[in-house]
C-alpha cells in the first residue's frame, strides 16, 4: 500500500468512527506500591462463555506503564453525572498528581482502587496483553463486578470537552 492509499484509509477509517458515541471508562490499578487511573474510550465485552472484557490503554498514558507489571485492572462505568470525575482521571496525569486525593475511593481485590459511587465495576485478570498500535489492549476475567444499574453510562460526546492530561 503506497502513502496515498493509506492516507485515504486513514480519512476513511475517520469517517466511519466519527459519531460512534463509546461508554467512558475509568480504569486504575495498583502494582508495586504505586496507584494509577486513567480515563479510557476503548472497551468492551468480548465473550460471553467464558466472561471477558478487552479495555485499552493509551501507550502514552502514566497508567500504562503501571498497568504492563499489573495481575488486576478495575474498569469503571462512569454515570452520567460523573464528568468531573471523567476530568480527573482524563485531564490530569499521574506523573504530576495523586488523583486519588481528590477522590473516594476502596481498595478492592489485590489492593487495586475502586472508586466509591460508580454505577458499574469489573474487577479483571489480567489474561492477555495485546499490542494494538498506540494502545494496549488487555484481556480481563472477571475477578469481582458490581452493577448497581441498568442505565447507559457517560459517553465519549459527553467528555469531548476535556483535553487529555498525557501528550497525545
Amino acid at each position: 500500500m503506497d502513502v496515498r492509499e493509506g492516507d485515504r484509509a486513514a480519512r476513511e477509517f475517520s469517517a466511519f468512527v466519527d459519531g460512534l458515541d463509546y461508554p467512558m471508562y475509568v480504569v486504575t490499578v495498583a502494582e508495586g506500591g504505586e496507584r494509577s487511573g486513567c480515563l479510557v474510550g476503548f472497551g468492551s465485552q468480548v465473550s460471553l462463555d467464558p466472561p471477558r472484557f478487552l479495555v485499552c490503554i493509551s501507550v502514552a498514558n502514566h497508567t500504562h506503564a503501571v498497568a504492563l507489571g499489573a495481575d488486576l485492572l478495575a474498569v469503571h462505568l462512569l454515570g452520567p453525572e460523573q464528568h468531573g470525575l471523567a476530568e480527573l482521571f482524563g485531564a490530569e496525569t499521574g506523573d504530576e498528581v495523586d488523583k486519588f486525593e481528590r477522590c473516594t475511593w476502596q481498595a478492592g481485590p489485590g489492593g487495586v482502587p475502586v472508586l466509591d459511587d460508580c454505577p458499574r465495576v469489573l474487577v479483571g485478570r489480567v489474561r492477555e496483553r495485546l499490542d494494538l498500535g498506540d494502545h494496549t489492549g488487555f484481556v480481563l476475567d472477571p475477578v469481582s463486578v458490581t452493577a448497581r444499574d441498568g442505565e447507559p453510562g457517560l459517553t465519549f460526546h459527553d467528555v469531548d470537552d476535556i483535553d487529555p492530561g498525557h501528550p497525545a
